[in-house]
Order: C-alpha cells, then sequence, then structure tokens
C-alpha cells in the first residue's frame, strides 16, 4: 500500500520489540483474556524474526543494532538475513521462487488451507472449489470453519474486501481478491461490502483529496466490471461515507480507544515522526470488519460473522482487529489470505503501477500483452535450445507458468503445460504463446465490460442502501 515507506530500519524495529515486549508484561500482569495475550506474543513473535531477518542476529534487549548496512554481513548471519520481509507496505524476498508461504504461516500464526477444508466448502456450497482454492492462491486462513459451521446452521455471514487506490491503471494483480470474492459472493450468496481507502491513500501519497477520490471512482469501475451483483454489493469511499455513516464512525472511535500508539508502533513499524493520521488509520480499514458499521445493511446487528479475503501482506491490519473484537462485544473476523501476484520480472521483483512493464494492465491493448509477454515476462527456460530439450524448464521460476496459474481454468492443461516444460519438449517462447493466448481475450473482455459501468452505475453501488440476500 504505501510502498514509498519502504523497509523500516533495526533501530525502529528494535523500539517495536520493546514496546511489544512491555504491552505482553502488561497484559500478563492484568490477566488480561488468553487470546489477547497469545496474539500480543504472536506479535512479538513476528517482530523478532523480522528483527533477524533485518540485522542477521537475534534481538537483544540491552543491545540496540549499529547501522548495519544491508548485505555488509559476510559472517553466520547472512542467510538469516535472507529471509522474507512482508508488512501491509514491503513485500521482500531474495528468491526467485518467491515468498516461502508455509514459513510466513508459521510467522503470522495463520492455518493452512487445507484438503480437508477444500472439501468442505465443497460440500457447503455444492460446487466446484474455485482455481484459487485448488492450486493454493488462496492458501491461508483464520477461523474459516468457523463460517461454514454458521453457514450450515443458517446463520448469516457477510463479505468484506477493499482496494488502495493509488493510481487510475489497475494491474491484472489487482483482481486476484476481487475475482475470488465474486466468486465467494455467487457460491454463497452473501452481502459484500468494499472499502475503497481513499482516506489512506492521501495519507501516503503525493495526492490531493480530489485525486484521491477521482482514483477511488475509477477503479470502482474496474472493480464493478468483475461481475459483482449490485443487489448484494456495497462499494463504499472511506471520504465519502465515514462522513454520512454514525455507525461506521463510532466503530472507529471504539477501535481507536481500545489500541494504544505502542501497539500500531509495534504491529505496523510507525515511528514519532508518522503523522497522526497514519497511526489512527489502522482502525478505519478495522471498522468494516464489524457488521453495525452499515447499519443500512444490516441494522443494529452486531453479531454477523464478516469473512474477509485478500492479500496476506493486508492481515496485521486484522490481527489487530481480531485483538479488539472481545474487547468491544463484537465477533472476531474471519480471513483468507492469497499469495502475492509477481511482477513480470521475477517473484522476487515488485510491481509498480509507476513501472508500466513491471505487470499487465487493465488498459493494455492486445499488442502491448504480447510485447510485455516476450520481452519482459521472466523465464526459467535454459540458456540454449540444445540445454533447454535436454534439462527442461524451472516452472518454479518462471513469470509465465505462475500466471498461467492464476488465469488458466484448465487444470488437466496446466498440467501438461507443466510437465511439457519441465522435460524441455515445450519452449519459453511456446509457454509465452500460451499465457497470451489466454491473457489478451481476458484482457479485451474485461475492458468491454467496464465500458458499459457508466457514472450511474457507480453511484448506485455506492449509495447506502439496503442489500437482498439470504438469512435476513
Amino acid at each position: 500500500m504505501a510502498d514509498e515507506q519502504g523497509c523500516v530500519s533495526p533501530l525502529e524495529l528494535f523500539n517495536c520489540i520493546a514496546a511489544q515486549g512491555e504491552r505482553v508484561k502488561t497484559l500478563k500482569a492484568g490477566q488480561a483474556l488468553k487470546d489477547e495475550v497469545d496474539c500480543a506474543v504472536k506479535i512479538l513473535q513476528s517482530l523478532k524474526m523480522s528483527y533477524r531477518a533485518a540485522v542477521g542476529e537475534d534481538y537483544k534487549a540491552d543491545c540496540p543494532p549499529g547501522s548495519l548496512a544491508p548485505g555488509g554481513d559476510s559472517g553466520p548471519g547472512t542467510t538469516e538475513a535472507e529471509e522474507d520481509f512482508v508488512d501491509p507496505w514491503t513485500v521482500q524476498t531474495s528468491s526467485a521462487k518467491g515468498i516461502d508461504y508455509d514459513k510466513l504461516i508459521v510467522r503470522f500464526g495463520s492455518s493452512k488451507i487445507d484438503k480437508e477444508l477444500i472439501n468442505r466448502i465443497e460440500k457447503a456450497t455444492g460446487q466446484r472449489p474455485h482455481r484459487f482454492l485448488r492450486r493454493g492462491i488462496f492458501f491461508s486462513h483464520r477461523d474459516m470453519n468457523q463460517v461454514l459451521d454458521a453457514y450450515e446452521n443458517k446463520k448469516p455471514f457477510y463479505l468484506y474486501t477493499g482496494r488502495g487506490p493509488s493510481s487510475e491503471a489497475m494491474h491484472v494483480g489487482h483482481l486476484i481478491p476481487f475475482i475470488f470474492t465474486k466468486w465467494l459472493q455467487d457460491v454463497f450468496n452473501v452481502p459484500l461490502v468494499i472499502q475503497m481507502t481513499d482516506d489512506e491513500k492521501y495519507l501516503w501519497k503525493d495526492l490531493t483529496l480530489d485525486q484521491a477520490y477521482g482514483y477511488a471512482v475509477e477503479n470502482a469501475k474496474d472493480i464493478i466490471a468483475c461481475g459483482f451483483d449490485i443487489n448484494k454489493t456495497f462499494i463504499f469511499s472511506d471520504l465519502d461515507y465515514m462522513g454520512s455513516s454514525t455507525g461506521f464512525y463510532k466503530n472507529v472511535v471504539k477501535i481507536q480507544k481500545h489500541v494504544t500508539f505502542n501497539q500500531v508502533k509495534g504491529i505496523f513499524g510507525f515511528t514519532d515522526s508518522d503523522s497522526i493520521g497514519k497511526i489512527s488509520f489502522p482502525a478505519i480499514q478495522a471498522a468494516p470488519s464489524f457488521s453495525n458499521s452499515f447499519p443500512h445493511i444490516f441494522g443494529d446487528k452486531t453479531d454477523i460473522q464478516c469473512l474477509i479475503p485478500c492479500a496476506i501482506d493486508q492481515d496485521p491490519y486484522f490481527r489487530m482487529t481480531r485483538d479488539v473484537a472481545p474487547r468491544i462485544g463484537y465477533p472476531k473476523p474471519a480471513l483468507l489470505h492469497s499469495t502475492f501476484f509477481p511482477a513480470l520480472q521475477g517473484a522476487q521483483t515488485k510491481m509498480s503501477a509507476s513501472d508500466p512493464n513491471s505487470s499487465i494492465f487493465l488498459i493494455d491493448t492486445a499488442k502491448q500483452i504480447k510485447t510485455k509477454v516476450n520481452k519482459h515476462a521472466f523465464s526459467g527456460g535454459r540458456d540454449t535450445i540444445e540445454e533447454h530439450r535436454q534439462f527442461g524448464g524451472n516452472c518454479d521460476v518462471d513469470v509465465s507458468f505462475m500466471y498461467l496459474t492464476f488465469f488458466l481454468e484448465d487444470d488437466d492443461k496446466l498440467e501438461q503445460i507443466r510437465k511439457d516444460y519441465s522435460s524441455g519438449a515445450m519452449l519459453t517462447g511456446e509457454l509465452k504463446k500460451e499465457l497470451i493466448e489466454v491473457l489478451q481475450p481476458l484482457i479485451a473482455e474485461h475492458q468491454a465490460r467496464r465500458k458499459e459501468v457508466t457514472d450511474e452505475i457507480v453511484k448506485e453501488f455506492m449509495t447506502p442502501r439496503k442489500l437482498s440476500y439470504d438469512h435476513q
């Protein structure tokens, strides 16, 4: 989200750990709820792992870090310094395969989406699981079994996801949570709220308020073009909605009262030089997790479970939310976490809206898609045709293959491509051609649907109103 902030410094991490350690002591001394203490301990452990990854050695309370240059140490800590770093603003890995998600599940304290859970979703919905579930693109969860328990007992739940509108043009990676959320809405027949955090982008980016709101409206058109049901979907701009909804703002204030500055420093790495707008923003992203933030949809009901599909870098916001929820009398939101969508240049490279060659954008022409894939998509192929035929390509690092796992629906065809490329029967150029033939119609169809989204349709989606759904 606020990419220009970059990774927090080792000294800032050191201070965050000290603050979070004090919080754990205070909670234990005050005999706080076990869930609350456990959550605080997990955050402390995660911070210590991030510190070790950044500095190359374990945190010691009486030993603040010196000004170590990244990579300047060739001692025993070097391997650990290459560990992945993930927070809401920074995603870093040195591996061409991308982030190690199994390690991330352990660090964040979430649960793996296993075959048993996928089978249960299939049984509950009567629908074949989405390819993102079948292929481990949505790979981690918090309390999904609880959501299914409620659904099977005819109790309602609702979906919440969001978008930080930092530019007018969205890329294919931005579609991932919305493609999956649309599927969830369809198979469970539930209402959905989509938060456009234009306030956040104003706070973090060099934008005017009018620009931030304008991007929110433009991005909403791309989101609507994914096919959401207007009778079950409410899209809102924070700048627009928070001033008109007493229910929403009351929840923001409740959350703010129960989260200390030390906590947000510990969770998000904020420093004393950050604006108070940034420091208080997490409460605004947390508020849609509670049903009475939307009185026009749910009335004054406070017990309706929320399910949040999002990329795993957003999890710190909702760890904080889940920590606060029982203290203000609300159910904890459940989460489904997705992997990150790789840049064309490779899974360890960050996509940037300011670099048009880092991804396929939703405004790209068929010719631009072909050129970008052929010219910029990182290849797992060999240096020569002869070597490739003999040893085969590496699908684990090949971006064209990674993109096909996201967008090619046919499992059998994907597996055949994997076998052919790994054996050397398929060359890199042929693999890229397969991807181009998937992406070109996908983007063209999206563009055609977006053209049909008028300002009136956007206004209707963004107008607070009653939504229709089962189990009302």
